[in-house]
């Protein structure tokens, strides 16, 4: 069984700063992509940046050059570095992880990042 934990969400204001953390704790397969992705009402979950355990990254277009996504393997830890953070990046953020062998998901609770004009 897997269990992912996120924290660092929050209320900032356009042009600001936010680091969302994840932290994976259970049977963790070495082989993996965590990642990102965010939702608001209506809409459909969207991949907003994914890093494989190897450290190959990638990003959805609209958040290029303002979020970096990292890993510390050895706490089985994923970060979201949000920077110049932007009103239509309100959303709720969920953490994601993917075991490649066996294809299984799992999800986090989500987290609300409401970002103010």
């Amino acid at each position: 069984q897997v269990h992912l934990v996120e924290s660092g969400g929050g209320l900032v204001q356009a042009g600001g700063s936010l680091r969302l953390s994840c932290a994976a704790s259970g049977s963790i397969y070495s082989l993996n992509v965590m990642g990102w992705y965010r939702q608001t009402p209506g809409k459909q979950r969207e991949l907003v940046a994914s890093i494989s355990s190897r450290g190959t990254t990638d990003y959805v277009d609209s958040v290029k050059g303002r979020f970096t996504i990292s890993r510390d393997n050895t706490k089985n830890t994923v970060y979201l570095q949000m920077n110049s953070l932007k009103p239509e990046d309100t959303a709720v953020y969920f953490c994601h992880l993917f075991f490649v062998l066996g294809s299984v998901h799992y999800w986090g609770t989500g987290t609300l990042v409401t970002v103010s004009s």
